[in-house]
């Protein structure tokens, strides 16, 4: 198994949202920021042994915050929503 792949998916995101979206066989992940939505079905396919039928990829820019008397920026995120084939899942919340 490629080593890279394990550094394209960052971790799954757990939210309402989320929660909603898996009833729907999609899966919303953190990716790391140079991920391509090739790189994020292959990584999929091959760590959870599923089928991918779509990736969308969504970049959302850091928030400026206040830093005792400066101005910060948190750092940029990716995500990624990946749906699956009719009857498939990933178990995210599953204990390492």
């Amino acid at each position: 198994m490629n080593e890279n792949l394990y550094n394209v998916l960052r971790a799954p995101l757990i939210s309402e949202k989320t929660a909603r979206l898996q009833e729907t066989n999609q899966y919303v992940f953190e990716v790391a920021q140079g991920a391509t939505k090739a790189d994020v079905k292959e990584a999929v396919e091959q760590l959870f042994s599923v089928q991918v039928e779509a990736v969308n990829m969504v970049n959302l820019k850091g928030k400026t915050k206040a830093f005792r008397q400066r101005n910060g920026t948190r750092g940029n995120k990716r995500k990624a929503y990946v749906r699956l084939g009719e009857g498939q899942s990933i178990d995210v919340m599953a204990k390492a």
